[in-house]
């Protein structure tokens, strides 16, 4: 019996993958991972170089990306066969070999391999190796900390209904917002709405040779790239400029 391990490649410099992932991705002779349709996949290309040369690759492309409404019913179904499909067969390659599944940032913060992660249990012995989140990457791109001393940092889904969004953006010190793209207007007119546009950051590609950071608010309306998260700092109790005081 093999493994089915899935392996965190962080936030998309090659350099920030754990020696653990590195090892075992170099000798994998069995290598999943998801893609859109037609594209080589952004897990593929961070481990551009580093796959044996008789690899067997598995892209595991998603039915649908953008073409229908994330909460439509016809969206649910068809991830849910999709994952069902997955799951089985690598579960099925699992009872000759390993087989490791790339996963951009951590595996268990917001990754597709959590789907076939529930749907393996039971069916096949499965290893999760964490990895460098892409929030994490991303605000350190910022060059300055998300949070100071007490903050409270909130991990926001752009795909929320904006009252949600403007309602947790009011109560929290520092945000993460995800899946922004196509619902970044949403997002910039959440932040005006709770007074918070001005302090916002874009971060594209972070980590990545063409990353670009920028104020949310100097950036085009019309601008929304899909790898890329938005981020408000904290600006909790700070000691040392207290005992400056």
């Amino acid at each position: 019996m093999g493994r089915i391990i899935c392996t965190g490649l962080g936030p998309g410099d090659p350099d920030l993958i754990s020696v653990r992932s590195d090892r075992l991705i170099r000798a994998a002779t069995h290598v999943a991972y998801f893609r859109k349709l037609g594209r080589a996949g952004q897990a593929r290309r961070i481990v551009t170089g580093m796959l044996r040369s008789d690899v067997t690759e598995y892209p595991m492309e998603y039915p649908v990306t953008t073409e229908l409404p994330f909460d439509s019913p016809e969206y649910r179904d068809a991830l849910a066969r999709f994952y069902d499909d997955w799951a089985a067969r690598l579960a099925d390659l699992s009872r000759t070999a390993d087989v490791v599944v790339l996963c951009e940032g951590d595996p268990f913060f917001y990754g597709s391999f959590m789907h076939l992660h529930s749907r393996l249990q039971g069916r096949a012995e499965v290893e999760i190796v964490p990895g460098i989140t892409g929030m994490t990457g991303c605000w350190n791109a910022t060059g300055q900390p998300i949070t100071w001393g007490d903050d409270v940092l909130t991990v926001l889904m752009a795909t929320l209904p904006e009252a949600d969004l403007v309602s947790h953006m009011q109560r929290s010190d520092a945000l993460v917002i995800m899946k922004t793209g196509r619902n970044l207007p949403r997002v910039r007119r959440a932040l005006q709405a709770a007074g918070r546009l001005q302090d916002a950051w874009l971060v594209e590609r972070g980590t990545m040779p063409d990353q670009r950071v920028a104020r949310l608010a100097d950036v085009d309306p019309a601008d929304c790239p899909y790898f890329a998260i938005v981020l408000v700092h904290g600006h909790g109790r700070r000691p040392e400029l207290e005992a400056a005081e």
